[in-house]
This record gives structure tokens, C-alpha cells and sequence, in this order.
């Protein structure tokens, strides 16, 4: 395998905004009179956002400008990333911060790669600023997973090769999209079952020893 570098979903994998968007998502559908369900919420993992907002809107008989679905993606930013001021490093499992130090004295290159804009904010308020290499964010990409696109830039920007490379995530669709770059998959959770996955994970606990294996 030779693997040199590992890339990190963010959310659900280094720490955990499901709440957050689950509040910000459901105050926007109740305007629009439109029903949120923890059910639709977890179909939005690893999704970008006017991706998620689409989701959303499927059920409704209305239709909407582009500049209208702009403004409601907007929207729902502005409260997520008010919510999101509540995290600081206490939201950083031990866990977590274990597996990353143990990784980075193994020689490991680390990154995130994350269809979220927000990645860099969320990573300084729980106190991984400056912690990775490189950090690709839905701020640089064009298409959002299940494209690989995001670890593609990652893995260009870490100078490695998707096969050099172990993705991380927890969501089925992250998990596709590492593998239609080329990437190894491990999967966390859910995703520990998804098709496609190379090495199912009960917790992030088990990373340096199977990163070590495989160098």
C-alpha cells in the first residue's frame, strides 16, 4: 500500500457539527413551511450546501430563482456559523487529538478535506489551526462529493498520489468519492459498511497502528 498521507473528512471524523446544521437547515425549512426530519439531515452529510439545499426543496410545489436558492444558502450560513461560535477545543475528542499526534510523529502527511467553506473556522475553534498541512475546502472546488474533487486538490497539494493516500470519512457519500479518485477508504460509523470500503474503523483510536501497517 505504501501509504504516505491520510485525509480527513471533518465533520463527523475530527469532531461533530451535525447539531449545529441540523438547527440551522430546520429553522430555514419551518420558513418555507416545509417539513426536517433527522432522517433528511443525515442525507445531507459529506453534501454540499446548495446540493443540500435542493434536497430540501424536493418535496416542495413552490419553485425558486436561482438568486432566491442563493439567498436561502446564505441564510442558513449565517446561522450555522452563528452556532458554530458555541465549539472550542473541548468539542476535540481525546480520542481524536490522540489518533492526529500519534499520525503526525509517524511521519504521516495530514489533511482535510472537506466540501464545507466553514472547515477552516470550525478547525480554529476547536483548536486545530495550523495542525494540517493542507486544508481543501468547499471554497476551492467546483463540485462537491460524491465528486472526488476535494481530496484530488488535497492530495495534489500534499504532492501524493490518490494510491499513496488514505481518505477518512463518514458519510457514503465521501466514501464514493474517494474511491472514484483512486483513494483508500476508511470508514467511520456508518461508512465502516458502505460499499467500496477498504478498511472499516470502530473509532479513530485505530488509525496509527493501521497507517503504520501499511507504510
Amino acid at each position: 500500500m505504501s501509504l504516505n498521507a491520510v485525509i480527513f473528512d471533518l465533520d463527523g471524523v475530527i469532531c461533530s457539527t451535525d447539531r449545529f446544521h441540523f438547527l440551522a437547515w430546520k429553522e430555514l425549512a419551518g420558513q418555507l413551511g416545509l417539513p426536517f426530519s433527522e432522517a433528511l439531515n443525515d442525507r445531507l452529510r459529506g453534501v454540499g450546501r446548495a446540493e443540500s439545499l435542493e434536497l430540501i426543496l424536493a418535496g416542495c410545489s413552490r419553485s425558486f430563482t436561482p438568486a432566491q436558492k442563493a439567498a436561502m444558502c446564505e441564510q442558513k450560513n449565517l446561522r450555522y456559523r452563528q452556532l458554530l461560535c458555541q465549539m472550542s477545543p473541548a468539542d476535540l475528542s481525546g480520542e481524536a487529538r490522540g489518533a492526529l499526534l500519534a499520525l503526525r510523529r509517524g511521519g504521516l502527511l495530514l489533511a482535510v478535506g472537506s466540501s464545507s467553506r466553514n472547515a477552516p473556522f470550525i478547525l480554529e475553534r476547536i483548536g486545530l489551526g495550523g495542525f494540517f498541512q493542507v486544508v481543501a475546502d468547499g471554497s476551492q472546488i467546483a463540485r462537491s462529493k460524491p465528486d472526488p474533487e476535494v481530496f484530488l486538490l488535497a492530495a495534489k497539494r500534499l504532492g501524493q498520489a490518490p494510491q499513496r493516500c488514505l481518505v477518512v470519512e463518514d458519510a457514503a457519500a465521501g466514501i464514493q468519492a474517494a474511491k472514484a479518485g483512486g483513494f483508500w477508504a476508511a470508514g467511520l460509523g456508518a461508512a465502516a459498511s458502505c460499499p467500496g470500503v477498504d478498511f472499516p474503523l470502530r473509532s479513530l483510536a485505530q488509525l496509527p497502528a493501521l497507517c503504520a501497517a501499511n507504510r
